[in-house]
Formats: structure tokens, sequence, C-alpha cells
């Protein structure tokens, strides 16, 4: 993907198979400008990435000549229960008549006559498809007239050709009717709609979460700084950046912001998935959608809209849900042909089936007497009708398009739920094969809140420092910043300020260059910090060491037991980092890492990724995903660890919001339990048209049992995918 390039996600009403998705992609493949595109049946979501922006009026008119509805909206939670109710409707409405006749079908096949039973069955199949199958014969049409096929056709066409017997035989044709199968057809169908939308519905409930999570409201204060505190409720949309609130125990933090005043415990559940509370003071970064459980706090609003942290977590969950996984590529292909192929070898078969009936009747007697739903009664004429209904019926293509959306939406919800966020479905099939894992130190395996525990400097110099400093973004810039706050003077005048990825601060002061980094010579006093795990940063005045400081980095809590699990599932963990060798040695050896690659810069670890790769391992990269951002995006999988608003969310396929080790584990197990549900699910689906579809071509599938078949078959995958969400558990 470029870096100039626009993505853009919204939805597609009105899909309803593998096949409606493909023709969709392809429409939106065709505009001028866009790379990539992607479109999730689960969802019913799209995502297209463009070199320019598209306007959302092209999107519109390009998915109505596919015959869909663009929506640049999702659905809302009405809208939603609006469709549940709708679909319910017409199920009740289908069911009501199909139920007594199904009774009397199965009476007047054991031999009783019914009066008037034919008559029956062509108005109650009249009802079925022009009153509740309506939504079917139209997504049908739509779909015909728009140059292609998908499941409505393949229902519809079995179920108008099974009221179209009753007419027939009350015309004096020879023919078996099928009338009552023809409501059977539409209200089996409907029936499936109805479960497959609510188990769909039931798999998305962790992303609905967050979108629930914001504060409808916010206490905004009106008042000065030098008046008493007086705020108003107002909606949280009208609040502005740089607004102050006053948040109060037990109420959600509105927005994304910093704390001014008030300290308490806050409930960050909701983003990183740890029940534990926790300290916030004043100065604390925090996230609009947590729970503040203690005190009362004053915040000062950073981000509003779509640039808040829950909105960019919401949209890249979103993104990751209409992504692509590799191993789908093979269902792509399968479902470009498939439906063509269907009525290819449904018309054969009939074909078949009717010329050649009186040679293959005595295999029909046979199995006859083990499937009491054969009737031998109608002929050749029956036989082939049946047949070729069958083969309609039990071949769509729903199970097999559901497969990895399914498996993607219900995944991706119940990483983020635990604060895991998968941005690439890439990632997922990528991350099963993981072998060398590679991770950075500062900020990774330790705390990345480093503290300067000595200095050689002279103080006269640390004005100067402070001004060269304040221009770096790097951890333990802000660490020498800290310990410097108190000793602050005039800040001096420097030039050509600039930080230089891999060697540090420099700057001109009195025609002198001054550089705060890396030290030349390490000496023996620097060597005994470094052993005890510590980083010296040196400052030079040109070519003359003017001293250093030893600053020092807590290693994480949970780092240990992280790289114990992830040798223990076969990984081999590989420290990369900029830090000195003695120091770095060090700190790997206290969490158990044995191979360690020190003193890199950015293009160093680039280059030991792309070494691993050329040998044949697949790499996964875990760092801070600005100062690894390259090694990121060349590792077969890249890890960004990371809190709250200071998460660089492009570099990385995953993202871990707490910042945990552990959860790097969990989200390699994750996304083999995602791949395998996949896998599984696509299994299960062409197992089932293998084997189903012969069945059906000798006859021996009755319409609506294949009917039935079909949804389970559907059923099947979403009730599968769902049981990604006992991960946790």
């Amino acid at each position: 993907m470029k870096e100039t390039s626009y993505q853009k996600v919204f939805s597609v009403e009105g899909m309803t198979c593998a096949s409606c998705v493909r023709i969709v992609e392809r429409q939106l493949s065709k505009v001028e400008g866009v790379s990539y595109v992607s479109v999730n049946l689960a969802t019913e979501k799209a995502l297209i990435i463009s070199e320019q922006p598209i306007e959302s009026e092209l999107i519109e008119e390009t998915i109505k000549k596919s015959g869909y509805t663009y929506l640049d909206q999702v659905p809302s939670e009405d809208q939603i229960q609006s469709r549940f109710l709708k679909v319910r409707r017409q199920l009740i409405q289908a069911l009501i008549v199909t139920i007594p006749m199904m009774i009397l079908m199965i009476i007047h096949m054991s031999g009783v006559m019914i009066p008037g039973f034919h008559l029956l069955e062509l108005i109650t199949g009249l009802f079925v498809l022009i009153v509740p199958g309506r939504g079917v014969l139209k997504g049908a049409f739509i779909a015909v007239t728009h140059g292609h096929t998908n499941m409505d056709t393949l229902v519809s066409m079995g179920a108008i050709l099974s009221w179209l017997t009753v007419p027939l035989l009350l015309f004096g044709l020879p023919i078996l009717s099928f009338g009552a199968l023809s409501s059977m057809l539409i209200a089996f169908h409907i029936t499936g709609r109805y479960i497959e939308s609510r188990l769909k519905y039931r798999a998305s409930t962790d992303i609905r979460s967050l979108l629930t999570a914001q504060s409808p409201t916010a206490n905004l204060i009106t008042s000065s700084e030098n008046q008493a505190m007086s705020y108003e409720e107002v909606t949280t949309e009208t609040v502005k950046k740089g607004a102050r609130l006053f948040v109060r125990t037990g109420e959600r933090i509105p927005l994304d912001g910093t704390i001014l005043d008030g300290s308490g415990y806050i409930d960050t559940s909701m983003v990183t998935g740890e029940p534990t509370p926790v300290a916030i003071e004043t100065g604390t970064q925090v996230i609009g959608g947590t729970i503040l459980t203690s005190g009362s706090l004053i915040i000062v609003i950073d981000h509003t809209g779509e640039d808040t942290f829950l909105s960019r977590m919401i949209k890249l969950v979103e993104e990751a849900q209409s992504s692509h996984v590799p191993i789908q590529a093979l269902a792509d292909r399968i479902t470009k042909v498939f439906i063509p192929i269907i009525f290819s070898i449904a018309i054969l078969s009939s074909l078949l089936w009717f010329f050649f009936y009186p040679q293959w009747l005595p295999f029909l007697e046979r199995a006859s007497q083990l499937a009491p739903w054969i009737d031998l009664s109608g002929g050749a004429l029956s036989t082939s009708l049946s047949v070729f209904i069958a083969v309609l019926v039990i071949a769509c293509p729903c199970a097999l398009g559901l497969a990895t959306p399914m498996a993607l939406v219900t995944g991706s919800g119940t990483a983020a739920k635990r604060g895991i966020i998968i941005k690439d479905g890439e990632a997922i099939q990528a991350a099963r094969d993981i072998s060398i894992l590679l991770l950075d130190k500062t900020g990774t395996i330790t705390e990345g809140r480093p503290k300067v525990i000595h200095s050689t400097i002279d103080t006269r110099y640390y004005p100067l420092i402070t001004t060269l400093e304040r221009h770096s973004t790097h951890p333990l810039a802000l660490a020498i910043l800290e310990s410097l706050e108190s000793k602050e003077e005039n800040q001096p005048e420097v030039q050509d300020i600039k930080e230089i990825s891999g060697l540090g601060v420099v700057g001109i002061f009195e025609g002198e260059l001054y550089t705060i980094g890396r030290p030349v010579t390490i000496t023996d006093e620097m060597r005994t910090f470094m052993k005890e795990g510590a980083t010296v940063i040196a400052c030079r005045k040109g070519d003359e060491e003017l001293g250093y400081f030893a600053i020092t980095d807590q290693i994480k809590p949970d780092s240990k037991e992280a790289i114990e699990r992830i040798i223990a599932s076969g990984i081999t963990p590989v420290m990369v980092t900029g830090d000195q060798q003695t120091s770095a040695d060090s700190t790997a050896a206290a969490v158990g890492i044995t191979k360690v690659h020190a003193a890199l810069h950015p293009d160093d670890k680039l280059e030991i990724v792309r070494s691993y790769q050329k040998r044949g391992y697949t790499v996964a990269m875990v760092g801070d995903g600005i100062n690894d951002a390259a090694s990121l995006k060349a590792a077969d999988v890249g890890i960004a660890l990371g809190t709250g608003t200071d998460l660089s969310i492009e570099s990385a396929g995953v993202i871990i919001v707490s910042g945990e080790l552990c959860k790097i584990s969990d989200t390699i197990e994750l996304s083999k339990r995602i791949f395998t549900t996949i896998r599984e699910n696509l299994l299960w689906a062409s197992l089932y048209n293998l084997i189903a579809i012969p069945i059906a071509t000798a006859a021996l599938l009755h319409p609506g049992i294949a009917e039935i078949a079909m949804t389970i078959s559907s059923i099947n995958v979403i009730v599968n995918s769902m049981r990604i969400r006992s991960f946790f558990t």
C-alpha cells in the first residue's frame, strides 16, 4: 500500500451469498484509482483503498449498478432491530401457511386422498411466493437483471418451478405436484436467513460494545480559571479540542484528554481487557470510554470525533473484518465459477434422468426402500424436475461465502474486547507459522519509563542539554529532561537542532557541534552500569566527551513469563535493540532470551528481519511502532505495543493496547484459532457440497431436505466461528 493511499469503509445492503460479494468486489475494483477492494458478507461492510479520494456518490452509483444498496453509515441498533422484525414477520407468515401444508402433504403422500389438495397447493404456494417470499424473488430479479446469479436466484427458481408443477398437473400433464414444496423452500430459506442474521448479530456484539462505550454527554466547565468551578451538561459531539471537562466518580470519561487536576483510579477494561483499575494523577493521559471508579477529575480534551482512540480502534477492527485472508483466495476462485457450474450440472443431470429414466428406474426402486421420500409414481418428467430443483437448492454457496468473514468478525471482535487489535487479515494466517520473534528492548521488554540514576556531566551544560533533548521523542530523552527539570535556567539559542536516527540529537551552539547519544568510548565505570542493565547516554562537544547519564528502565513484571510462554510454543525470541551490548545482554539474561543483537540502527533491525526471512523463517517483529516502523512493516507479522493515544497504528498488523508482553502469546494463539476455524469452515462447506451434490444428481435427495441441509450447513459455519469467543474464557 502506498503511503498516500486513502481508505473508506462503508456498508453494502442486500447481499445473500459469496456470489454477491464477488460481483460487488468486481464492480468496485473497476472504479478508477481503486487499488484494493474487500467486502465482508457477514457484516455487509466493504473496504476500498485508493490512490485518491473516491466520492461517495461514485461508490453508491457503482454498487447500485451491481443491484445492491450503498450505506455510508453503519446501520444503527434500531435499524438492525427493524430488519429482524421484518424478517420475523415474513417468517411467521410463511410458517403459518407452510406447516399445515407440510402435514397435509405427508398425509397425501401416505395414500390418503385429500379433496382439493392441489388447488390448496396452488393458492398457498402463490401466497408464500408473493407475500413472505417477495424479498427473495426481488433479490433474484435484481441479480438476474444485473447479469449475475446468487442464492436467491437458486431458491427462487426452485420454488417457482415447484409451484408450476401444480397448474401443469391441473391442466392434465402427467406429472407429480411439488406445490407444497414451493412453500417449504421459501419458508426454510427465510428461516435460515433469520437464524443467520441472529447468529451474525450475536457474533458482532463485541465490536458493538465498543460503539456504545462513549458517553453521550459531558460536563463542560464554563467558569474561568480564577472563578469557582461551574459546569453544564452538553452532548459529547459538541465538545471541542481544548475544552475542559469535569468527571465524577462512576462516570465515563467522554473523550481523550490529559488530567489538569485530580487523581483516582480508572477502569480501562474496555480498552485493555484487564479488570484491575489503574491509578491516575495530574498529567496522565486518559482515554474516552474508560470509567472513573474513584476520585474526580478536570481534564483538557486532546482528541475529538474520529481522532479519538476509541474511534480509531473501532475503525481498525472494522477494516480487519473487511480484509482478506490468503486462504480465502481459493474459495473466491471456486465461487467465481460455482453457480454456472451448478446450473450446468442441474440441467445435465435432469436431462439424463428424463432420457434414461427406464434404464435407471431399478436403481430408484432399490433406493426407495431406504429413502421413503423417493416417489416413483411421477415418471421421468417428475424425477428430472425433482433432480433439477434439488441440485439448485443444495448447492447454494452461502456457507462457502460465510466461512472466512464470520471467523474474522468473531475473532477480531473477541480480540478487541481484550485490547488486541488485529488490523490485517494476512497477519492471522502468517501468525500460525511464526518461528522467529524479534523484540525491541525499551518499551517492549522494559517499562519504557526510564530514569536517570547517575550523571557525570557538569551542571553548566544542563540548560543546553535541556534545549537539545526537547527536540527528541525518544523515551531516554524524556528521562533526561525529567532529571534536569529542577536545574533549568534560561535556555540558550541552539541552531540546526535535529534528531538523527541511531545517533541521537545534535545541534550547534557558539560554533561548536554538540551531540547527545550513544557513547563513542566506553569506560570501565560505564561498563559497570551497563552490566547492571543500565543504558549509557553520552554528551559530546565536537570530539570532546563531556560526560554521560546512566539510565535504567525496569523490566515489565510479565516479561519473563511472556518469554517462557513464547519459547514453550516453539518460537525463538531474539532481542534487537539500539542499546549497548552489555546493557542488552543483562536485560536479555533476566528474561531468558539467549539471542541478542545490540547497538543497532533502525536499518540494522530491518536487515535482521530480512536475513531471517531469506533463510526461510516466518518472522514476527514486536516494537513500539514508531522507531521500529520499517521492521514492523517488513516482518511477516508486525506487533506494536503501546497504550492509549500513543499507539502507532500505521506500521503493524497487530496492536496490543495495554503493552503487556504476555498478550503476544495470546495474539499468536488466537490467530491460530481464527485460521483453524476458517480452514474448518471452508473444509465443511466444500465437503458438504462434494457429498450433497452427487446425492442430489442421483435423485436421492428430496428438494425440501436439500433446503434444510443447505440451511444447516450455513448455520454450522456460523456456530463454529462463534466458538472463537470462548478463547479467553
